[in-house]
């Protein structure tokens, strides 16, 4: 195989790339959109059909559509390399008035542009440049598009889990870390709902007869907050506080959201030990206490070895390839924790996720497409 070949093909796809890239980010599909997604959905599955692939739609009742898509299915006596994505964005049906496609200065910029509708044109023009080039991978190739990526993965979690089950290796179509370093770890992410029931009085009359929920929530947080292990990479954010009803009521109800983060799957069995043993400062509040660690983390091992292979591959493409790690997770942390070998971050190159800057470097997109290209056929 002539790696030089599969970048000068893609690189000569550039133009094509851009169109489909710029149709993706323009049919907007935010988590809460079944219709969104569900044309998302329909989009890729033309486009990989029009590649030959054999495509499965699998509906839902309240999220959208996801996307398996097959290639090389005549090499089934191997176990099949998995190509995981996400058709989901944060952004809210909408957003393309006042933030729009458009390329400006070598970058092209929109919402879900990086995260990670040019991931996902990555991997179709990685099929494209094996398929024009006549290299068949020793091995099916899978993909699988998930619709709620961004709000947990709780529509088809059974289906990832199913794929990664039978995949021998998995490479994740989310965005590059900075630089265009892939992501060999990843957080593993939870979130804990702690709700106190106290009981309401009036401030000015009687304020000894109530129990104050939001005293009693503060004192548990500050608790909560001493639980973080910052050199182990376990660490928790109070990101929401609901409580109250007037400043002369003494309040009966309080709740907050806790963000939880893990970098080692030991860790979980520590933090829900802790945060389920809380017990209530004051003798008459009841504390309710929900959730738990609901995304496992990517530990690098299970990426360590499919980097080395990517970047000698990356090397003779005349790419420098990093590692990195990051707090956010997505579904390859779910396969890495079945014990399949998962490498992340291979998608597009720019930065501004989640965020109204949002883009990717445009030169950089036919690198990416040669270099998973490379992998598909070298693993």
């Amino acid at each position: 195989m002539n790696r030089q070949l599969l970048l000068t093909y893609c690189q000569s796809q550039l133009k094509p790339m851009l169109r489909c890239l710029q149709k993706a980010v323009e049919i907007e599909s935010p988590s809460s959109s079944k219709a969104g997604v569900d044309r998302l959905a329909d989009f890729f599955a033309r486009e990989f059909r029009d590649q030959r692939g054999k495509i499965r739609l699998l509906k839902h009742p309240s999220a959208g559509c996801a996307v398996v898509a097959e290639f090389w299915p005549e090499r089934r006596g191997r176990k099949p390399l998995l190509l995981l994505g996400h058709l989901d964005t944060v952004w809210d049906i909408g957003t393309l008035a006042h933030m729009p496609f458009r390329i400006r200065n070598g970058r092209a910029y929109g919402p879900g542009v990086f995260d990670m509708k040019s991931g996902i044109v990555c991997g179709l023009w990685a099929i494209r440049a094996l398929q024009a080039l006549k290299i068949s991978p020793v091995s099916p190739v899978r993909f699988f598009l998930n619709s709620d990526e961004e709000v947990s993965s709780a529509a088809f979690r059974k289906q990832i889990l199913a794929e990664g089950r039978r995949a021998r290796a998995v490479l994740v179509l989310e965005p590059a870390a900075e630089g265009g370093a892939v992501k060999t770890a990843r957080k593993g992410v939870g979130e804990f709902r702690i709700t106190v029931q106290g009981r309401s009085a009036h401030a000015g009359v009687n304020p000894a007869a109530g129990v104050n929920a939001i005293s009693e929530l503060a004192r548990q947080l500050l608790r909560i907050e001493k639980f973080a292990r910052t050199r182990q990479g376990l660490t928790l954010n109070v990101g929401v506080i609901r409580g109250g009803t007037r400043s002369n009521v003494v309040p009966e109800r309080a709740s907050a959201s806790v963000d939880v983060r893990i970098a080692r799957w030991k860790d979980r069995e520590f933090i829900e030990r802790k945060v389920y043993g809380l017990k209530p400062h004051h003798p008459e509040a009841r504390l309710e206490i929900e959730g738990g660690i609901n995304r496992p983390p990517l530990e690098r091992k299970m990426a360590a070895a499919l980097f080395h292979q990517a970047r000698a591959l990356a090397r003779q493409l005349g790419m420098d390839l990093k590692e990195a790690a990051t707090g956010g997770g997505s579904d390859g942390n779910f396969t890495a924790a079945l014990g399949i070998p998962t490498l992340d971050g291979l998608g597009g190159v720019g930065d501004g996720a989640h965020a109204r800057h949002e883009h990717v470097i445009v030169r950089e997109l036919p690198r990416r497409a040669a270099l998973l290209a490379a992998l598909l056929a070298r693993l």
